[in-house]
């Protein structure tokens, strides 16, 4: 299996609601995509890992950092080996192959891909030696920000180099911040279990379904305005299933089923065949 074939299967199997819209991407941006997303995902599992403890997993995700800024027109095979010594049987598989998505984007865009996953990897790293602390509404905004807004900055980066599509910087971190508002709340009594909240003090889930919703707004904006073409119906897609989520969460529904999230999917389908 070639690497494009095999990084949409570690998609599929980790995020339905990435894999769609990554999966319908015209070449060359598709792969950018993807290396982006599963670069994220890899520093991902380690922040969100259930047995390593705190001090391992900022040291974790500060070795990949300094690995990713040491990139040069690549990396060389063993260049993640040491910094994850004696952990490759308790990492996931995608955390283990970040160099294989690394490489995945095409050459002329990777790099601005090494730079945000290390940039995140950083930020994720202070959260972590932090308990992931969040007492008011701008530390809120910064872990919204470290986390989602910045991937925001990164798509709108990439739709302008794969076509030329202008976007506002301000809106695509609303998006990023929305998405994640919705998987925080989404989360919350899985988050609480293990001892971590990301409610600022004194907040309840009226208060960040607000939050949510405000930077959804944003979002929606971002999406109104970008031209027909891939990044609108990439950006569509996790869009609104995070819509789908906040509707169902105030009706009382954990999150979305398999078939709620498929109906969604369906409109959109539908609404853009009509559309084209």
């Amino acid at each position: 299996m070639d690497l494009r074939s095999d990084a949409l299967q570690i998609l599929k199997e980790t995020s339905r609601t990435f894999y769609i819209p990554i999966s319908i991407l015209p070449p060359g941006l598709q792969e950018a995509v993807a290396s982006a997303y599963l670069c994220m995902r890899a520093i991902d599992e380690i922040e969100d890992h259930p047995t390593l403890d705190n001090p391992t997993k900022a040291k974790l995700l500060r070795g990949i950092s300094l690995t990713l800024q040491a990139g040069v027109d690549g990396f060389p095979v063993d260049a993640f080996a040491a910094g994850f010594s004696g952990y490759e049987n308790t990492l996931e598989e995608v955390t283990m192959r970040i160099r294989e998505w690394s490489l995945l984007a095409p050459e002329t865009i990777a790099p601005r891909i090494w730079d945000a996953t290390a940039a995140m990897s950083d930020r994720m790293a202070y959260w972590a030696e932090n308990n992931w602390k969040i007492h008011t509404e701008s530390d809120l905004d910064r872990y919204t920000f470290g986390v989602a807004g910045a991937v925001g900055l990164l798509l709108s980066d990439l739709w302008a180099w794969y076509d030329g599509t202008q976007t506002n910087r301000t809106l695509a971190i609303g998006f990023g911040r929305g998405l994640q508002a919705v998987n925080i709340l989404r989360n919350h009594v899985e988050d609480l279990g293990r001892g971590v909240s990301f409610f600022p003090d004194g907040w309840d889930a009226n208060n960040m379904q607000e939050y949510a919703l405000r930077n959804l707004a944003l979002a929606d904006a971002y999406t109104q305005a970008l031209p027909d073409g891939p990044a609108l119906n990439f950006c569509q897609i996790p869009l609104t299933l995070a819509h789908g989520t906040i509707d169902a969460i105030a009706n009382g529904k954990e999150k979305l089923s398999r078939s709620d999230v498929m109906a969604l999917l369906e409109q959109i389908i539908t609404f853009n065949l009509k559309a084209g």
